[in-house]
């Protein structure tokens, strides 16, 4: 059974517990086990436990952020620590990239990062995506291990044997210990505005990009308010996309981010519509699906929801 060591910041639990939910077929098939500092037990010195688990652990997972690279402890002791290991060849170390930060000149910027191409977790259409290239990346490791990503079977005591002093045994525990959280209506209006406000620079900056690379392309964007802008396309001055987006909720309510195929405002009518849903852990966007045909129960992360309704906007002009 290979062990992994996750290094992380706190401020990044949340996204470290959707990794580990993800890597639980590998621990149901007995491949893995994993140990983070949430685990150690009431009494035992904090810095000599972390130390143990990392100098014995198979692949350390540096799950990136601008809190980890912030982080002396993350940074200096647990990361110096285990790119010491990986140089001895007696460790592997993988890089997790969970939010964009600039971390390629840092010391461990020439290992293969995880997602594909480094592209942090929150910047996929999907986080269930993103956590799934990453556990595919750390199964090619357990491959490479060799015997020790293979299967192993836990001896189980005989009532009345004595039971030999192991850390199997010290450390036994359930892993599941995930305990829904509740989000509260300033939890979703901020996710909402920030929402908004990404898909409003999405736009901004694609257009900019759309008519860079397209001689004979135009464009305008204008914020109207804090609340709604506007976007348009024009072909040799002929104006073939356009479209408002509207964190107002007009039409659907105040959980919801509205698309217009109009570039008119107050814009007529709603088009699509973006609502802020939560499971027992996360909060994300989901499409109505009035134009977002079969994406209506994906998880959207902010820039997932961009997407949906960026492919509106230009659909007009990609079908000339």
């Amino acid at each position: 059974m290979a062990t992994l060591f996750f290094s992380y910041a706190h401020a990044d639990e949340d996204l470290r517990d959707q990794l580990e939910t993800h890597l639980s077929g590998l621990r149901r098939q007995g491949i893995i086990s994993s140990w983070h500092d949430r685990r150690i037990i009431a009494g035992t010195e904090i810095g000599q436990a972390i130390d143990s688990h990392i100098d014995t652990a198979d692949i350390v997972l540096l799950l990136v952020s601008p809190n980890f690279i912030a982080s002396d402890y993350c940074y200096e002791r647990e990361m110096g620590r285990a790119l010491e290991r990986h140089r001895k060849g007696e460790a592997r170390v993988i890089p997790v990239i969970l939010r964009p930060c600039d971390w390629h000149d840092l010391p461990f910027g020439k290992l293969l990062a995880t997602p594909t191409d480094g592209r942090p977790v929150t910047m996929w259409p999907n986080i269930d995506q993103a956590f799934l290239d990453a556990v595919n990346a750390i199964k090619r490791a357990l491959n490479e291990l060799g015997q020790k990503a293979k299967p192993t079977r836990q001896t189980v005591p005989q009532p009345g044997a004595n039971v030999p002093a192991s850390p199997l045994y010290d450390e036994a525990r359930s892993s599941n210990l995930r305990v829904k959280k509740r989000f509260t209506d300033l939890d979703r209006d901020r996710f909402r505005h920030e929402g908004f406000e990404y898909i409003a620079k999405f736009f901004e900056n694609s257009l900019q990009e759309l008519t860079r690379r397209n001689p004979g392309l135009d464009q305008t964007f204008r914020r109207i308010d804090a609340n709604t802008f506007t976007a348009a396309a024009y072909v040799d001055g002929e104006k073939v996309c356009k479209g408002s987006v509207s964190v107002s909720g007009r039409n659907m309510g105040g959980d919801a981010i509205e698309y217009s195929m109009s570039d008119e405002h107050p814009g007529h009518g709603m088009n699509e519509a973006l609502y802020v849903k939560s499971d027992d852990q996360t909060m994300y966007f989901e499409p109505l699906g009035m134009q977002a045909y079969g994406r209506e129960k994906e998880k959207l992360t902010f820039q997932g929801a961009a997407e949906v309704f960026w492919e509106i906007f230009i659909r007009p002009l990609q079908s000339r």
